[in-house]
């Protein structure tokens, strides 16, 4: 790469439409406007109790310094631990980097996997900063569609048609963002059988309502597993995941840990061991399990009932991607008009690839009461556009 190109990197980031109206709907709110936010992917419930009071243990006793730079002995066991329970795949300690969040986890990986012009075959629709991973570590993001058809998953035939000498990787998201569908296993082994590297973002594992999630590592050894705490243990802002690596890289990965991030927090990894290991923990996320599984059903059923198409239920995360198209060819503007004119936050479809536009992603990651507002406001909304009247630009 020549040199010049580095500062370059930056520039083609695409910008993270979620992020654009989250900040208008808090100006909105500022101005003193009520907004009901199904946009932003974060659990709306407070960090279980036992989480918080270890942590603030480990803070009255100090352990406010430097770990281990891979991360605390006692957590990455725990996550070993968690791995053996849960996907019945033995991992050794040495193979786990706690990190600082989750992205920074992609971020490391994509850093120590991808040469210049290497190519990584991404999902679209798909996590909207998977692309922005790996442009920046000089990678090509490779998008192929997903659709009603193939239930918004990987079809293995044409992922394996679409592998090149460039190819260096396959990246994975079960339960997905944004359609909140879960990966086939018959399809996560075919796609592990095809030779290639595979990314797999695993963060909303925990959060399934039909069916079981499966870990990459049940099929191959040759994957990179991101997976952390924000999601399932509604610990967003304690900013903790971790990276389960093949232990060639690991050296690599380490010195990158430690030339950027030195290590996650003490008092934070001590409060993610209580997360991994706690029954009264374990209680408390089963609780919050079902509660969401009772907002999905209900925001399913209100969002087919005031007019949008959902082709495939969604049965893990807290997303529901809605087939909009008969109101909009724009999804961006239509999404700051429901915003703007029904006071309701979602999520504009093309945020996640082309093959997204046409779709809104709702987040029930609110309260019941919440939902049923801003479903009956965008009801109101919808019925105010005028028949036959397919809008391609801003109402505004």
């Amino acid at each position: 790469m020549k040199s010049a190109d580095y500062s370059r990197r930056a520039e083609v980031l695409k910008p993270f439409m979620a992020m654009d109206i989250l900040e208008r709907a808090q100006q909105l709110e500022r101005e003193g406007r009520s907004i009901i936010h199904l946009s932003v992917g974060e659990p709306d419930f407070p960090t279980p109790g036992t989480i918080k009071e270890s942590a603030v243990k480990a803070l009255s006793e100090d352990k406010t310094h430097y770990t281990h730079s891979l991360g605390t002995l006692e957590l990455r066991q725990a996550i070993a631990d968690h791995y053996l329970k849960r996907y019945r795949v033995k991992i050794d300690p040495g193979q786990i980097l706690v990190t600082s969040g989750t992205s920074p986890a992609l971020l490391l990986a994509c850093a120590a996997l991808l040469n210049q012009d290497d190519k990584v075959l991404i999902s679209d629709p798909g996590y909207a900063c998977y692309s922005n991973f790996i442009s920046y570590c000089g990678g090509i993001p490779q998008p192929i569609k997903v659709d009603k058809e193939s239930g918004f998953q990987f079809d293995p035939k044409i992922v394996k048609k679409s592998i090149t000498p460039q190819t260096r990787a396959i990246l994975i998201n079960s339960p997905a963002n944004p359609t909140g569908n879960l990966l086939e296993k018959d399809r996560m082994r075919e796609l592990a059988g095809l030779g290639v590297t595979i990314l797999s973002d695993e963060i909303y594992h925990g959060l399934v309502y039909k069916g079981d999630e499966h870990s990459i590592l049940e099929f191959t050894d040759n994957a990179f597993v991101f997976n952390g705490f924000s999601k399932f243990y509604a610990m967003t802002g304690w900013r903790l995941g971790y990276l389960i690596a093949p232990p060639r890289y690991m050296r690599t990965l380490q010195t990158l840990q430690q030339s950027f991030m030195i290590s996650a927090s003490h008092f934070g990894q001590v409060a993610a061991l209580t997360a991994l290991t706690s029954a009264e923990v374990a209680k408390d996320l089963e609780k919050m399990r079902r509660i969401y599984d009772e907002r999905r059903r209900f925001t399913l059923k209100r969002v087919r009932e005031i007019g949008l198409e959902v082709a495939v239920e969604p049965t893990g995360a807290f997303y529901i991607f809605a087939n909009a198209g008969v109101f909009t060819r724009n999804s961006y503007d239509f999404a700051f008009e429901i915003l703007e004119k029904a006071g309701v936050g979602v999520t504009p479809g093309i945020d996640f690839g082309e093959n997204g536009e046409g779709f809104i992603r709702f987040s029930y990651a609110n309260s019941l009461e919440n939902i049923a507002e801003a479903m009956n406001r965008l009801e109101r909304f919808l019925q105010g556009i005028p028949q036959n009247c397919l809008f391609t630009q801003s109402l505004r």
